[in-house]
């Protein structure tokens, strides 16, 4: 199956259970900036399923997907895009990077930034394990223009439990720390209580020696299960 075939056969699967009242309530939890099919995740995830399993036979293939997926207008079909990006993350390396942060960038909000920061950890966390100075990219990325590509390398890390780079996630803390974006603060925030999970005492003692350069919201969100 070309990726213009899989692009059709998601449309004809997700059109027919278009939801126009549930379509708006999801238009409206977004700020009304984004169309929607009105489709929960579960309806829509089982309805690509329908479709059958695809193998990508290279990384182009994949993200030629994703990004005739990220043309729709509606957003289910970014949400699907970063379903099989990050099923099939394997297939991708940091030599892809500068197309995943074009598709974080266009039409940015959270949850596709969040959906694509989840598949450049696993792309960075395979990366780093072969060649520890890969993750110089995202020193790179934390100091773009664009907060929503700071957020993405304040996120990176997520999920790699005591693999974490400890100089890079309190580093990267510290040098965003003075910033007043919502969503640059939250990432902080969420970023350390995700490895407080796995080192509480490096998190605590962290917020102890650096609490006057954190936001109330950063510090709140990162000791939210600290005792």
């Amino acid at each position: 199956m070309t990726p213009q075939q899989f692009v059709f056969a998601v449309e004809r699967a997700l059109t027919p259970l278009a939801d126009d009242t549930r379509a708006e309530a999801m238009k409206a939890y977004l700020l009304n900036q984004f169309e929607f099919l009105g489709l929960p995740a579960p309806v829509r995830c089982a309805a690509v399923k329908g479709i059958g399993k695809v193998q990508w036979q290279s990384a182009d293939d994949l993200l030629a997907v994703a990004e005739l997926l990220w043309q729709k207008h509606e957003r289910e079909y970014r949400y699907t895009a970063v379903d099989l990006l990050r099923k099939h993350s394997a297939q991708l390396s940091v030599n892809d990077l500068p197309a995943l942060q074009a598709l974080l960038l266009r039409d940015a909000w959270w949850e596709t930034v969040d959906g694509l920061s989840a598949v450049i950890a696993e792309v960075m966390r395979a990366a780093v394990q072969q060649k520890p100075d890969a993750a110089k990219v995202m020193d790179t990325w934390l100091k773009h223009t664009s907060f929503w590509v700071r957020r993405s390398a304040m996120l990176h890390q997520l999920g790699w439990r005591l693999d974490t780079d400890t100089v890079r996630l309190f580093g990267f803390a510290k040098i965003l720390g003075h910033e007043k974006e919502f969503f640059i603060r939250k990432a902080i925030g969420w970023a350390l209580r995700d490895y407080a999970r796995w080192n509480p005492h490096a998190v605590s003692d962290f917020l102890v020696q650096h609490r006057a350069r954190l936001s109330g919201l950063t510090v709140r969100e990162a000791a939210k299960h600290l005792t």
